[in-house]
């Protein structure tokens, strides 16, 4: 009858003194620590994972592994950047800016595409950001985590010193410069800037979700309408049902994994490069070679000057040149960093330049197209082949924006800062590439809508140039902060980024943000839509932690209640999952009031997410003792980084037995021989329990805000917190759980 009982538990603290089992096939080695007991090894899973280059903390050795990683780079990495070209031109001289006969404006937009994709992209991006990696990984994500570890800004609430213990937990030399500290004192004495962060990092975070939205949009849009050139007659509405058409192909084929086809991607990739850079050398020797002098600076002050604000309006068409530079690393995870800096370096770089520059030229004796730049530029023998092309490069463009949205979400889930979603892993091999059908489908009715409601490349561009600079100011403003507290520079040093690199992206967005009635408020609606979503789901899932630490329990008292309500044990095993990594939720006393029963052996799992990118097996598990002996009750703390991902691909159950196993064969006690049969009994009632079954327990709490809160909070905590809790994915969704042994109880929480 027990498996129909629904319950939830957490562990209770005992202060008691634990071990560290370093669980080789021997377990010879102990080593006494306070108040923990950490498993570090396990028996080995049976499906090794690849966790990516980065993740194997895989050093070059050869040119031909740098080269090879490049090489794959170009299909995954630079799709988003190397589609640029179709629509960089039209978006900035879709304005009132005019063209006259001196080409000044032509020259000029030309030198800013060439000093912003070499200051942004080259000199920051890859010379600098690129370094800032968390363990191998990297976007804003990471930049947060290393902030968080260095200066104590964990925001996760079951927190525990036993993390930083972790492998992948480094902080650095003990050593202090003074400007860290300062800034250390500034956050530790105001706890609300610590919050006004977290926000600051969503708000980046949730551009970066717009940009999933709009890159798919404008590149398979501005791909199609090519085609027009060669049939004049065809409609607009056909263009657009045809970018519909490509777009659901791009968001139904996404459950099948990228890696399915993402051996196509790279050769197509380099075929769109080579093509557009070797079109960019045609067209600057035939119409005008002379454009080889804008690359002075010079010509962009001489834009602004003749110009003037019509000039600084036009740059938000500029910046769309780099998009996807944050792409380049949020990917880092995925690739080395030196294989990277190599692909854009020597390739990459020079065939955009010489693609902008070709096209430039052909701009400076064609005015009259300059809203069918890129494809009027393309020779005519070529024009067919070139077109197939862009379009394939469009989908690779859009293909690689999808999956970084993908992790992105799965990242803000770890961080309690997105509803629970389901992610599905495409590949048994390479750990990054996931799926999540919930936020698949959302995305395709994005981008419908914005291409059906729209139809405008240049509306699209407008808003998709407010989306890029947003990102790049969150990062360059995180990136001055790691400067400052994870490397120690100097304070001059920071400045002259902040200044250099600030100032810039300051520019574009200035000029972006007068786009706003012209397209720019899609971002803005959009990032603060889920800003507000995301915003409250972390609020209304911190809130109900801490209703758990204030009333919690103690087991000591559960049990002397035994008697007097008729508890008893069951045989089998109880893994109750709690949020807990201390003490028994208010939760369990409700249950077992009502239901007096729970199992033999009763494991607390607590599975929770550190601030870390991912957690090595041997270090998942913290195993520890809930109670006397005799009560047969443990604790698990189950511990992912926020790149992992708990997925089913080894038997749980049995491995968790196991290192409880494990753990009680190596628990302090003394040798003698009435202490070793007890372990063997024990070891023996704990292999019968697993026999007898187990049951998974999971407590289902609902919040409701107390009557005296005021009107905002029962909006955000009795409405829009309370449709998320119940449209969202279950936690036994989340984290795998059987249906059949699942028991839960449901409680409202008022907080």
């Amino acid at each position: 009858l027990f498996p129909l009982f629904p319950h939830s538990l957490a562990s209770f603290s005992l202060s008691s003194h634990y071990y560290i089992l370093s669980v080789s096939p021997n377990f010879s080695s102990e080593t006494k620590t306070e108040n923990i007991s950490f498993l570090t090894a396990m028996n080995q899973s049976p499906t090794v994972i690849e966790q990516g280059i980065s993740r194997q903390h895989l050093k070059t050795v050869s040119c031909a592994n740098v080269l090879t990683l490049a090489y794959q780079s170009l299909g995954v990495i630079y799709g988003d950047l190397s589609i640029s070209p179709l629509y960089v031109y039209k978006t900035t001289f879709s304005g009132k800016l005019s063209l006259h006969e001196d080409d000044e404006e032509i020259f000029g937009v030309f030198s800013f595409i060439f000093w912003t994709f070499t200051l942004i992209a080259l000199f920051k991006y890859v010379f600098i950001v690129l370094s800032a990696d968390d363990n191998g990984e990297g976007g804003t994500f990471a930049l947060y985590s290393l902030l968080c570890r260095y200066a104590k800004l964990s925001v996760l609430p079951n927190h525990q010193e036993m993390d930083e213990k972790l492998s992948t937990y480094a902080t650095g030399s003990p050593g202090e410069a003074r400007q860290s500290t300062a800034v250390k004192s500034f956050f530790e004495k105001h706890p609300k800037s610590q919050k006004c962060l977290l926000i600051f990092v969503l708000l980046g975070t949730c551009m970066a979700i717009g940009d999933s939205v709009l890159t798919p949009t404008i590149s398979v849009l501005s791909a199609v309408s090519g085609v027009k050139l060669k049939i004049p007659e065809l409609h607009e509405n056909y263009v657009v049902i045809i970018s519909c058409i490509i777009l659901v192909a791009i968001f139904s084929v996404q459950r099948y994994g990228t890696h399915r086809v993402a051996f196509i991607f790279a050769p197509i990739s380099t075929a769109w490069l080579l093509s557009i850079s070797s079109i960019g050398v045609y067209n600057t020797i035939k119409w005008n070679p002379r454009i080889v002098s804008a690359l002075s600076p010079v010509y962009m002050y001489k834009f602004l000057r003749s110009t003037g604000i019509e000039g600084w309006v036009s740059l938000g068409g500029v910046v769309l040149s780099i998009t996807g530079v944050e792409t380049m690393f949020a990917d880092l995870g995925h690739f080395s960093s030196l294989s990277i800096k190599v692909a854009f370096s020597f390739f990459v770089y020079p065939c955009l330049i010489l693609a902008y520059m070709g096209e430039a030229a052909f701009l400076s004796k064609h005015h009259e197209d300059i809203q069918r730049s890129f494809y009027k530029a393309i020779p005519e023998p070529v024009f067919w082949p070139v077109f197939i092309i862009a379009t394939f490069a469009a989908v690779i463009g859009s293909q690689a924006v999808i999956s970084a949205t993908f992790s992105i979400i799965s990242q803000c889930c770890a961080l309690d800062c997105f509803p629970r979603v389901k992610i599905i892993h495409t590949s048994s091999k390479i750990h990054g590439q996931i799926y999540i059908p919930e936020v698949n489908w959302m995305l395709m009715c994005l981008c419908l809508a914005v291409t059906v409601g729209l139809r405008d490349t240049n509306m699209i561009g407008h808003a998709y140039g407010l989306a890029v600079t947003s990102v790049m100011l969150v990062t360059t403003c995180l990136m001055t902060l790691v400067m400052t507290i994870v490397w120690k520079q100097r304070t001059i040093t920071v400045l002259a980024f902040l200044l250099c690199f600030g100032s810039i992206e300051l520019l574009y967005f200035t000029s972006c943000v007068y786009k706003i009635p012209e397209g720019g408020w899609i971002p803005i609606l959009l990032s603060l839509s889920f800003l507000v979503l995301m915003y409250i789901w972390n609020y209304g899932t911190t809130k109900k932690h801490e209703f758990d630490v204030e009333n919690k329990v103690s087991i000591d008292r559960i049990i002397a209640l035994g008697p007097s309500i008729g508890m008893v044990r069951v045989p089998g095993i109880g893994l109750v999952y709690t949020n807990l990594v201390t003490g028994v939720p208010a939760v369990f006393g409700h249950f077992v009031t009502n239901l007096p029963a729970f199992h033999r052996i009763l494991v607390f799992v607590c599975v929770k997410s550190v601030q870390v990118p991912y957690v090595g097996e041997e270090e998942r598990f913290v195993i520890s003792r809930v109670g006397p002996k005799e009560y047969g009750m443990f604790r698990s703390v189950v511990r992912y980084g926020y790149r992992d991902v708990p997925r089913e691909v080894y038997d749980f159950e049995s491995r968790l037995v196991s290192a409880i196993v494990e753990f009680v064969e190596t628990e302090p006690g003394g040798g003698e021989g009435s202490e070793l049969r007890r372990r063997k009994e024990e070891i023996l009632e704990i292999m019968e329990a697993k026999e007898a079954g187990a049951a998974y327990i999971l407590g289902q709490s609902y919040a409701k805000a107390k009557q005296s809160s005021s009107v905002l909070k029962k909006l955000a905590v009795n409405v829009v917190f309370a449709f998320m809790s119940t449209n969202c994915r279950g936690t036994n969704v989340v984290l795998n759980v059987p249906h059949t042994p699942l028991l839960e109880v449901g409680m409202v929480y008022y907080v």
